[in-house]
């Protein structure tokens, strides 16, 4: 690879070409002299990273909860010992992606992007037209944390690793795979014990508890408003994608699914059919699905687990506290997939895993990227990557004595989940905690550790073997993904919502199924397949 600095001699020579090319200053005193300040001012290795405080720009998401980051501890402390001061833009990450497009079409470009949520085609596009930057010389030259770990884990190097031989992103992973079901089911107990009913285990079971749920006042107060089933239409661990299994063939966000090597698009499968046409008669004509799961954002749904009186029979969420408050937490159980009518009992594996590559990237706007470098590199030193992504010391953590962050005990009536947000960038952060280092570096965070604990009694015994992996893809076939699969899934999406809720799947079925056709659905398949195969090649050689 081709060094971007030859000699230590030269690296502040080539830092005064950065701010030129980046700047539109054609003035050459004024870059020179831009050179002379930077040369005094920036240190190569230890802390402060700058003698005198530098200041960068910087867009990202913030949870709905969170707060400003400027406000976060954990920024503030990185600034005190660096000497670089972000100035955040922060978008609501309801409205992230549509705003950080607009900015990078308007070329009003800040310094970086922060848990910035690139995907492969905005990387390989972004990166080959120059709107972001390539990252491996600055690593090389100014990210000893991440280096060393690259190093390391030459796995998670070619994960980040574009089909160009450029890095345009770096990661962000907790490597725990708890996410490998995100669909927990989740049931009032305490509702079914006072009906006298059983723990579900078949979905005519499930269904003859929500039917007692909307029926039998439950919950006391006279009136009619218990929620027998509430979800959010495909949306990350809040969707009834994991349901579909009763019927043979779960779900995903994706409706992408692989069995014995092969690619299987689930969303026009008969077994997906039959569940629309399950979940049409038997829930939402019966008014056993709330008709706000196909509107309702995460904020709105929170809120029906936490009403004055209990009104909410069943969801899906993977912290059971985090939709009902630690409190009544206790009146809730996790159901085991449902055996469906023809005995079939199933969960989905999800898709992907390893590293996110796309959690941080430097723009072209950047006049200080070598500076950059340094300040994202402190969030790759172990425990400093477990206080981005879970809080700070003395806030979340403690030190015992053999210098491991430990948990503090949460503050009264907060969940985990909650917490988080108000202290932590969180998982879509920049940063690794590997293996390695639970246990060793971090304590797993003790919903975590349920969560291990949970997936192995309740959903892993019933888990596919197979899913599609987090594949590189060659700019061609991302530029052929890119151009059908938004509109496609926007459009199977959408009717998933309109078979279940209006019914008529029988009737327009072929119709949907030759939309799709037409859409472009069978080259989207086979680019998929072929890059599966290549990839299960590869890793054969």
């Amino acid at each position: 690879m081709k060094s971007l600095f030859k000699g230590a001699g030269i690296v502040m020579l080539a830092g005064a070409f950065a701010v030129s090319g980046c700047s539109g200053n054609g003035n050459g005193a004024n870059n020179q002299a831009g050179s002379q300040k930077q040369e005094t001012n920036f240190n190569q290795t230890g802390l402060p990273i700058v003698n005198e405080v530098v200041s960068l720009k910087m867009v990202s998401p913030k949870a709905a909860l969170a707060p400003e980051f400027k406000e976060m501890e954990i920024f503030n402390r990185l600034e005190k010992d660096t000497n670089v001061k972000v100035n955040w833009e922060n978008i609501p990450d309801t409205d992230y992606t549509e705003k950080k497009n607009l900015l990078l079409a308007s070329g009003d470009l800040p310094d970086a992007f922060y848990a910035a949520g690139f995907t492969d085609y905005e990387l390989i596009n972004y990166g080959k037209d120059g709107t972001i930057i390539p990252l491996e010389d600055l690593i090389d030259q100014y990210a000893p944390n991440l280096k060393a770990l690259l190093d390391r884990r030459p796995d998670i190097k070619s994960s980040i690793t574009a089909p160009d031989g450029h890095i345009y992103g770096l990661p962000s992973w907790e490597e725990n795979n708890l996410g490998t079901n995100p669909f927990f089911h989740v049931i009032n107990k305490a509702w079914l014990d006072k009906l006298g009913l059983k723990v579900p285990q078949t979905l005519e079971e499930y269904t003859e508890a929500l039917l007692a749920f909307k029926t039998l006042d439950p919950n006391g107060n006279g009136k009619q408003d218990e929620i027998p089933l509430s979800f959010m239409h495909m949306q990350w661990c809040m969707d009834i994608a994991g349901l579909f299994g009763a019927f043979g063939l779960p779900d995903n966000l994706e409706h992408r699914v692989v069995r014995d090597g092969k690619v299987i698009f689930t969303a026009t499968q008969p077994e997906y059919k039959e569940a629309l046409n399950y979940f049409h008669e038997k829930w939402y004509k019966q008014g056993l699905i709330d008709p706000e799961s196909f509107t309702q954002d995460a904020a709105q749904y929170l809120a029906k687990g936490k009403t004055t009186d209990e009104t909410l029979g069943s969801y899906v969420w993977w912290e059971v506290e985090e939709v009902v408050g630690t409190e009544r937490a206790k009146d809730y159980v996790l159901l085991s997939p449902l055996k469906g009518p023809d005995g079939d009992q199933t969960i989905g594996r999800a898709n992907g895993g390893g590293p996110g590559r796309g959690s941080f990237v430097i723009t072209k706007g950047n006049s200080n990227p070598e500076i950059t470098m340094r300040w994202i590199d402190q969030q790759f030193e172990p425990y400093m990557a477990a206080q981005i992504h879970w809080g700070p010391l003395d806030i979340v953590y403690k030190k015992d004595q053999n210098g491991k962050l430990v948990n503090l005990p949460l503050p009264e009536r907060t969940s985990a989940g909650e917490f988080r947000q108000k202290v932590a960038p969180g998982s879509g952060a920049p940063g690794v905690i590997a293996f390695e280092d639970f246990g060793k570096v971090v304590d797993m965070e003790p919903r975590a550790q349920q969560r291990a604990e949970d997936l192995e009694q309740y959903y892993n015994p019933y888990m596919e073997k197979e899913n599609y992996p987090g594949i590189f893809f060659e700019p061609e076939e991302l530029d052929k993904i890119n151009k059908i699969e938004p509109e496609l899934i926007k459009y199977v999406n959408t009717q998933r919502g309109r078979f279940i809720v209006d019914g008529g799947t029988d009737k327009e079925w072929d119709n949907y199924l030759k939309t799709l056709d037409k859409m472009g659905l069978e080259e989207l398949m086979e680019i998929y397949q072929t890059a599966l195969d290549r990839y299960n090649a590869n890793l054969k050689k």
